[in-house]
């Protein structure tokens, strides 16, 4: 056989993978396999493959009868509309997509190209986890891939995307990365399997309920995204970059803007009812608000109280962030503390501005909050929006009372442009818990109380439960009719495009985990 010959023979092997039969599997359980995932979340031919020959080193359990090139991974780079990303597919048909020495060290290859480069990582995960005859070396090059995933966070933008099983150790590089896909009924993510839980802790439980998609979007909060199969999480991760910068020295990308910049809607004027006890739904305003009204949420189904996402605005990229009074009043509590800070660092790490959407009543009460250690998750959200130096804008809507005022994006923690519509409160709390309080003898004292009350309270309403006050402060920089939202915070963004704020000089700072 010539040289050629084998050249094309070790190509050949390599592409058939662990095999049609094994791929036919994956086929009739509702996955592509690992190279139709590639084809479909890459620009047409663009897929450069990296170490397509490479093959494990274990001679023990009789692995050395069993080498496939390319050894269950398939690494290398490519285009998503016209630019470059680093990516690597886990084969779930060759050794069930374990992890070896030798493939760790082709992920890690990549990875240092996109570090070097400032190109974005996207990981198609469906592994059985460490590879069990490798021992201790494949322990260790999954300790080598998470040092990178940390050393790139910040850098580049990372994304997951859970396409099958993810166990033990091999959860943990996903975890660190920037958003996390997940697809219904295929993937799962544990740190420990049922069948070990049942041993242990005599807890019966199945895959789905432990780790699925649903779980983790709904209740834990480790996925970003829920799709219905493998064809729409490709498609959601092509979506996802198109609001992203490359790295963290560039700004995200600019598309056209067809909607007109001075665009006004007089909906937005009776969109927030006059009585604050009703609720409405923040989305639409956000959808008023934006170019097109296309608005990509993050974290859908988690802590719903907090609304978080991309949109654009004059066809530049921004990141939203919003309280939902459809749900929970629009409350902050632990979940959508940690669920805001961590996508406000985001935007934060890749020059992406802030917008947020304010109508927050204050933290949720109760001793679940507390012990939960509501003080230590809600300070993180503060942390992260003081520390952020990108253009930062605030529009409070309704509601901004307490510590919670403070906390979301509020003039005394360096946001640059508050504005606040009529129907805003601006108060340590609403009127009718402050008379309470401020008025607490008086009502006492009086025959009618709840006349005293009701007129008490009323004059609180119209005295402090308004944007005025903050505004003679110049806590507010204006006042402003909801219909006039979109022109006037565009006209922000493009008058903060140069801004430059600096943090003191340090290591990093120590934000309250």
């Amino acid at each position: 056989m010539s040289r050629l010959e084998e050249l094309r023979r070790r190509h050949a092997a390599a592409e058939e993978g662990g095999g049609a039969e094994r791929r036919e599997r994956q086929h009739k359980e509702g996955k592509l396999s690992a190279r139709e995932r590639i084809e479909l979340l890459l620009d047409e031919d663009s897929f450069e493959e990296l170490d397509k020959l490479v093959t494990h080193r274990c001679r023990d359990f009789g692995m050395d009868e069993q080498v496939i090139p390319g050894d269950g991974f398939i690494t290398g780079y490519g285009r998503i509309d016209g630019r470059l990303v680093y990516v690597f597919a886990q084969d779930f048909t060759v050794f069930g997509g374990s992890l070896s020495e030798a493939n760790a060290l082709k992920i890690c290859k990549v990875m240092d190209l996109a570090l070097k480069v400032g190109a974005p990582v996207i990981g198609l995960n469906d592994s059985g986890g460490a590879r069990i005859q490798e021992g201790v070396l494949s322990l260790a090059g999954y300790a080598d891939i998470f040092l990178r995933n940390t050393l790139a966070s910040g850098v580049v933008p990372q994304i997951s995307a859970i396409m099958g099983p993810c166990a033990g150790g091999a959860v943990y590089s996903p975890a660190i990365t920037d958003f996390v896909f997940m697809v219904e009924r295929s993937s799962y993510m544990f740190v420990t399997g049922p069948d070990v839980i049942k041993t242990v802790t005599h807890e019966d439980v199945s895959k789905e309920r432990l780790g699925g998609s649903t779980t983790h979007n709904t209740i834990s909060g480790v996925g970003h995204f829920m799709t219905a199969d493998d064809a729409e999480c490709l498609r959601m991760i092509r979506g996802l970059l198109s609001y992203l910068p490359q790295n963290n020295r560039e700004d995200p990308p600019r598309r056209p803007c067809s909607d007109p910049i001075d665009r006004m809607d007089p909906s937005l004027d009776t969109l927030v009812p006059e009585e604050s006890n009703q609720p409405y739904d923040i989305k639409d305003i956000i959808t008023r608000v934006v170019d097109g009204g296309e608005f990509f949420e993050v974290h859908e189904h988690f802590a719903k109280n907090l609304v978080v996402g991309f949109a654009r605005l004059d066809g530049r990229s921004v990141g939203v962030v919003a309280n939902q009074p459809a749900h929970l009043a629009g409350c902050l509590d632990i979940d959508s503390s940690v669920k805001g800070a961590r996508f406000v660092r985001f935007c934060d790490a890749f020059n992406i501005p802030i917008v947020t959407f304010e109508d927050v009543p204050g933290f949720l009460p109760g001793t679940g909050q507390e012990f939960g250690g509501i003080i230590r998750h809600g300070a993180k959200l503060l942390y992260a929006y003081a520390e952020a130096t990108v253009p930062k804008i605030t529009v409070i809507t309704r509601k901004a009372y307490g510590g919670a005022y403070c906390v979301m994006g509020s003039k005394h923690i360096r946001t640059d442009v508050n504005f606040a519509y009529p129907s805003a409160e601006i108060a340590v709390m609403g009127a009718e818990g402050a008379v309470n309080i401020v008025y607490k003898r008086e009502l006492q004292a009086a025959a009618a109380q709840e006349a005293v009350r009701a007129q008490k309270t009323a004059e609180f309403r119209e005295r402090f439960a308004n944007p005025f006050v903050a505004a003679e402060r110049g806590y507010i920089d204006d006042v402003i009719e909801p219909r006039e939202t979109r022109p006037r915070v565009i006209r922000a963004l493009r008058m903060l495009e140069n801004k430059v704020d600096t943090m003191p000089r340090k290591k990093h700072g120590n934000i309250p985990l």
